[in-house]
């Protein structure tokens, strides 16, 4: 049996995601048994020189495009394209990583041919000739083995899960450019209107490290709010206090900043840094909880994370249950001297 197996490139400005060769790894792995072909597809600014990178993370053929339509990323287009090459090639295999175009152009790949996708999966092996993909259900409690008898079979991995191959600067190749066929300006309904910078921060999906503050990190008594404000907003800037603790752990570790869906829900941080059900999963070396109880919703976006530090109050919370190493205790009375111990041993 030989059959050929597509990945998505997700990249930026020639800099590719490292989920990308993630999904490159997974690609090989199943390669091994299945006797196939790795194709890999890069699209937008840049794509050419990503493209030529892809080889050398173990993609035996590379597809790309930098045609203006694909400039800025817009899921019509992409989708377009994608759609050209996968009708053209007819992989067997389909692979993206679960990053936020990754998903988007996965599910909108499946509409397209036809088939099902299966999301956020943590391991892939072949079993008689048929790939089952292994993904957590009910909130990560349980790992589910599956399958789909659809072809192609499209599946989204989940970051930090794979090994990424080793890049290997002897393998070159010329990837092949790809001119997109019945796309215009005039016809991609989404417009890119321009970009606003954001807070500079290490990005949760890729990090190594992640310190996260929940609800208590706005429990500090000791506090007092300047006069004026009103209950939530004093509630708000003591929270913003307990960030600042757990941003400056952050700093120390070169960590991601996260937090539970409450904390957001609250507005004490935004969006972008939650972890969970709803927010991003995420499966770091160390992941620090501080004030957080352990919620399902928060549990399902962060247990398979490698080592989990947990420090909070009391000492039922559920989130000592998941932790190797737990700390009952203020986090305002525990992270100061947690950070210089950390600053002073890394420095």
């Amino acid at each position: 049996m030989s059959d050929k197996i597509l990945v998505f490139i997700d990249q930026n400005k020639s800099e590719a995601i490292p989920a990308s060769w993630e999904a490159l790894g997974a690609a090989q792995s199943l390669a091994e048994s299945l006797g196939g072909e790795i194709m890999a597809i890069v699209a937008g600014q840049g794509a050419q020189e990503a493209a030529k990178t892809a080889f050398q993370y173990g993609a035996d053929q590379v597809f790309y495009s930098d045609a203006s339509e694909l400039s800025e990323y817009r899921a019509e287009p992409y989708a377009d394209l994608f759609m050209q090459v996968a009708k053209e090639q007819q992989p067997e295999v389909i692979i993206f990583p679960t990053t936020t175009r990754g998903r988007e152009l996965a599910a909108m790949s499946a509409v397209d041919l036809g088939g099902g996708v299966m999301p956020d999966v943590s391991a892939l092996e072949v079993q008689d000739g048929r790939v089952i993909a292994t993904r957590p259900v009910y909130a990560g409690k349980l790992l589910a083995k599956t399958y789909s008898e659809s072809s192609p079979q499209i599946f989204t991995t989940r970051s930090r899960v794979f090994k990424a191959p080793q890049a290997d600067a002897s393998k070159t190749g010329e990837p092949i450019q790809v001119q997109l066929e019945g796309i215009s300006e005039d016809n991609i309904q989404t417009k890119v209107l321009g970009y606003s910078e954001s807070e500079a921060s290490v990005s949760l999906a890729d990090a190594g490290v992640i310190v996260s503050g929940g609800r208590g990190v706005s429990n500090n008594p000791s506090l007092s709010a300047p006069d004026g404000m009103d209950d939530k907003e004093a509630e708000i800037w003591r929270a913003q206090q307990g960030f600042g603790l757990v941003g400056e752990l952050a700093q120390v570790l070169g960590a991601a900043v996260g937090a539970s869906r409450a904390a957001v829900d609250a507005g004490y941080v935004p969006y972008d840094h939650q972890v969970g059900q709803t927010g991003k999963v995420v499966s770091p070396d160390l992941y620090i909880a501080c004030g957080i109880s352990g919620a399902i919703q928060h549990q399902a976006g962060m247990r398979t994370s490698k080592v989990i530090v947990a420090i909070n109050k009391d000492p039922d919370a559920p989130i000592f249950k998941l932790a190797r190493f737990g700390v009952v205790g203020d986090l305002f009375d525990i992270l100061p001297p947690l950070t210089e111990a950390f600053r002073g041993r890394l420095s």
